[in-house]
């Protein structure tokens, strides 16, 4: 990404990021809400991982406003960070609730899928059909499949509690440079409270809802 060398030109790059941005995640939206297979596509793939990088652009366009501002910029300047700066937030955030959310669903669909299996397989062995060794052999392999997908909501579940971290990390690196605006902007002091606090509050909550999903498919796993 070239990087540009005035104030006006970070603005420019920093709408054209947004505008990418939010047409890749009314994308995705669509993705979250009607899937219904197991696994990712290509296209989904791709998908999340252009957003990624968008969000990665944005964040590091951010980081040169910063960087202007810090060098001597007005008041006007300053407010104009602290909209991208949120723009940027909202956007981090829904991503990984979105992205949580179609992992949750993929994992659903599996074991529902593997519930129909051994339903299945329990059925053969109800009516005699088959050989008891064949019904046997695909009970296993059923219970194998659910052990599998079992490792792997809670690989996804870890995958969630590490993207939270990072979101934390990225988050307490906006509230330091925002420490610099505010002494700029006393008037704007009490709304960037609120703004921390709700932070804090979507924070606390998506760490709850982690750790209560890993919970409860440890639970799970060990009742097997």
């Amino acid at each position: 990404m070239e990087v540009p060398s005035s104030w006006d030109a970070l603005r420019k790059q920093a709408r054209k990021l947004e505008a990418q941005l939010d047409e890749q995640m009314n994308s995705y939206r669509r993705v979250v809400s009607t899937k219904v297979t197991t696994k990712n596509d290509t296209s989904e793939n791709d998908l999340e991982s252009g957003i990624d990088r968008l969000l990665k652009q944005l964040q590091q366009v951010n980081s040169q406003m910063q960087a202007w501002v810090s060098s001597g910029g007005s008041e006007m300047v300053s407010h104009t960070l602290t909209r991208h700066q949120e723009i940027l937030q909202d956007l981090t955030q829904e991503f990984y609730r979105l992205r949580s959310s179609l992992r949750a669903k993929q994992e659903h669909a599996s074991l529902l899928e593997d519930f129909r299996e051994f339903d299945r397989t329990r059925l053969d062995l109800e009516e005699g059909v088959g050989s008891a060794e064949q019904a046997l052999l695909k009970e296993n392999a059923s219970i194998s499949r659910s052990t599998g997908q079992m490792d792997s909501v809670i690989s996804h579940a870890q995958a969630t509690l590490g993207a939270l971290v990072l979101q934390r990390s990225t988050f307490g690196g906006i509230n330091s440079k925002l420490s610099n605006v505010i002494s700029r902007l006393p008037t704007v002091n009490t709304i960037l409270s609120a703004i921390k606090r709700k932070k804090s509050m979507d924070t606390i909550i998506l760490s709850l809802v982690a750790s209560v999903c890993t919970f409860v498919i440890f639970i799970y796993w060990l009742t097997k």
